[in-house]
């Protein structure tokens, strides 16, 4: 334990809640996956938003579903071709095969 950190129970105590609420809270807590903020994000990090690997990543890229710049010799996928090849593939055919 680093010299400044306080136990759970005392975090608690200071912020006058209940210490099984706070672990609770703790325990549910997302780390963050990578930088949000990225205009343009590598093939991995894409394939990591769509929660695909980077071989499929790469089919899609091909086939055009996932628009795609080169920079030098870098290949790069706007973050908001990630969203728009979601939503296009959000349809009602989709939500049916799930079911």
């Amino acid at each position: 334990m680093r010299r400044n950190d306080l136990p759970l129970a005392q975090i608690a105590d200071l912020l006058d809640v209940p210490e099984g609420d706070l672990r609770d809270l703790l325990s549910g807590r997302r780390l963050p996956e990578g930088d949000t903020t990225l205009v343009a994000l590598t093939v991995t990090e894409a394939a990591r938003r769509i929660g695909v690997g980077r071989t499929k990543l790469y089919e899609y890229v091909t086939s055009g579903e996932i628009a795609s710049v080169k920079i030098g010799s870098l290949r790069r996928i706007p973050a908001e071709a990630v969203n728009d090849f979601l939503a296009r593939r959000l349809t009602a055919r989709d939500f049916r095969a799930a079911a």
